[in-house]
């Protein structure tokens, strides 16, 4: 199998490189990422010697077909993906999201090549936090930010090309993820890396905001069946039964790291911050066996915390401008 991922120094896709390497020593993997400030070559040190490294563009049509034509599969992990940031500037999320997926397609379209693109249940809007409901792949699309509305482009991109011109692809949409190389800007490391670091952590508002926490290393098994077993044209809805509400996982947080159940901030909301993500991951499960190994979220954070606690020299560079950029924005 020769593989190409692209967004393989980003959070997600570093672990899915590291699991490739660890899991599949004999596929030939090859990482195109634009290395952007969330893409982070370090992430790779471990399997560096294990794979080829690309430093470039998804939007760059020439350099993704010399790529493509050389590839058996793509898995699509690259995407601006941070909610804030969409908010702000919108404009590198319709680049890099819709018009680079669009650009992947053309070219495994042109060779004929497996693919696998990567999303988000951002792409479904919000749930209340009341209702009984979960995502399912039938759930209509309702986005609400510049980042889901991008990814419910690409997504639906994604389908037209599979139905238009017979591409061979499937899709799969994950609930948040949470474990190592993450970037300290997302919610999780935010915290540890606050605590770690002597700061106060930070609270959106009221902290009810609910999410379906998976860790990334479940995440990823899952993409690798569906990559091997998937039905082309189908979406799989990826979750581990992970709802906690952001209070909840700040509190642990603070108890695991020894700290005062009150030693937090409370900050100014995000603008249209979505109530509540659930998944129903059933197709997934029945469809293909798959099962997360980390079915304890305190277990996950536990040894989360524990990463970014030994990897002090892969998040330091990054921690002060993030800090500066929310303390810019009251957050």
């Amino acid at each position: 199998m020769r593989l190409l991922v692209t967004g393989g120094a980003g959070f997600i896709g570093a672990n899915f490189v590291h699991r490739t390497v660890r899991e599949h020593p004999e596929y030939e993997v090859t990482v195109l990422d634009a290395l952007t400030y969330a893409g982070n070559e370090a992430s790779l040190a471990g399997v560096r010697e294990a794979i080829t490294f690309v430093h470039g563009s998804i939007t760059d049509a020439a350099l993704v077909d010399d790529l493509v034509r050389g590839s058996d599969a793509v898995v699509h992990f690259a995407a601006e993906s941070h909610n804030d940031n969409s908010l702000a500037d919108p404009g590198p999320f319709l680049q890099t999201n819709v018009v680079g997926t669009y650009t992947l397609l053309e070219a495994v379209r042109r060779h004929d090549v497996r693919f696998h693109h990567v999303s988000t249940d951002e792409v479904y809007g919000d749930l209340e936090l009341d209702d009984p409901r979960k995502f399912t792949p039938e759930t209509p699309y309702n986005p609400s930010s510049p980042y889901s509305s991008t990814k419910a482009a690409s997504d639906l991109l994604v389908r037209a090309w599979v139905r238009s011109y017979g591409v061979r692809a499937t899709l799969s949409n994950c609930s948040n993820n949470y474990g190592p190389y993450q970037h300290v800007e997302k919610f999780i490391p935010r915290q540890i890396t606050n605590v770690l670091d002597g700061r106060r952590p930070k609270l959106y508002g009221a902290g009810l905001n609910v999410r379906d926490w998976i860790h990334v290393d479940d995440h990823n098994a899952a993409v690798h069946e569906v990559l091997q077993r998937g039905r082309t044209g189908h979406t799989y809805l990826i979750g581990a039964d992970g709802e906690v509400d952001n209070r909840t996982v700040l509190a642990t947080v603070l108890e695991l790291m020894g700290q005062p159940a009150d030693a937090f901030d409370s900050v100014t909301d995000r603008a249209g911050h979505d109530l509540r993500y659930a998944i129903d991951a059933t197709k997934l499960r029945e469809e293909l066996g798959w099962r997360p190994r980390y079915t304890d979220f305190r277990e996950g954070l536990a040894a989360t915390i524990a990463w970014y606690r030994d990897n002090e020299a892969w998040w330091r560079p990054l921690k002060d401008q993030v800090e500066a950029a929310y303390a810019a924005r009251g957050q």
